[in-house]
């Protein structure tokens, strides 16, 4: 299954919800790469209508480089480089967004009218786009809407906007093959088999049987 189907399949918010329970990682906390480029392998049992579609999809380009960086900005401070994994850039998550964005086209405008949100906002509290704050004006623009319970009325657009950001992240880093790598899954494995694993038979009282 390829990972927009998957995305449509399981829904963005429930997988964002189980990987991110505060949202962030742990810098957020104190203060979902596109589908390849389809080959051979691929296309194998899918309608040539699909692909010639998916072609065009990676062909077009929806966001303005400026949004594309403040995307990148912000997917890296949501799930930001540690001594585990790369970030969320790393893993094309900003790609990802780019793709889902024209393959599932009711994320373009609250995506759109929430990055040019987000520019007003630190326009006025720090006089420049948001991709041009320092970082830690950047953390404290992030902080006043991650949190939805903590934030001000005045702020909702902004919870609305990052709570999309936020499960689109997830989702897009999560189902890559960093992020896959990232919480150890591995998937199935066919005619490989060594037995029930030591922990669960003792679990069950069966280490020694």
């Amino acid at each position: 299954m390829k990972r927009r189907d998957s995305l449509k399949a399981i829904g963005l918010a429930g997988l964002a919800t189980g990987l991110l329970l505060d949202g962030c990682r742990p810098e957020i906390a104190k203060a979902p790469t596109p589908p390849p480029a389809e080959g051979p392998a691929d296309e194998a049992g899918r309608q040539p209508h699909e692909i010639a579609r998916d072609k065009k999809l990676h062909a077009d380009t929806f966001f303005t480089p400026h949004e594309m960086a403040t995307i990148t900005t912000l997917v890296d401070i949501i799930i930001p480089k540690d001594e585990k994994s790369g970030s969320a850039s790393d893993a094309k998550v900003p790609e990802f967004i780019e793709f889902i964005a024209k393959d599932m086209p009711e994320h373009q405008l609250p995506l759109r009218g929430g990055l040019r949100w987000l520019d007003l906002q630190s326009a006025t509290r720090f006089g420049q786009p948001f991709v041009a704050c320092s970082g830690s004006q950047q953390l404290e623009m992030v902080t006043l809407i991650a949190y939805p319970k903590r934030a001000t009325p005045d702020m909702q657009p902004g919870v609305a906007f990052f709570n999309r950001m936020r499960d689109l992240t997830a989702t897009g880093f999560f189902s890559s093959k960093m992020g896959m790598a990232d919480i150890g899954y591995v998937g199935n494995a066919p005619n490989r088999w060594t037995g029930v694993p030591a922990d669960v038979l003792k679990q069950y009282g069966m280490e020694h049987a």
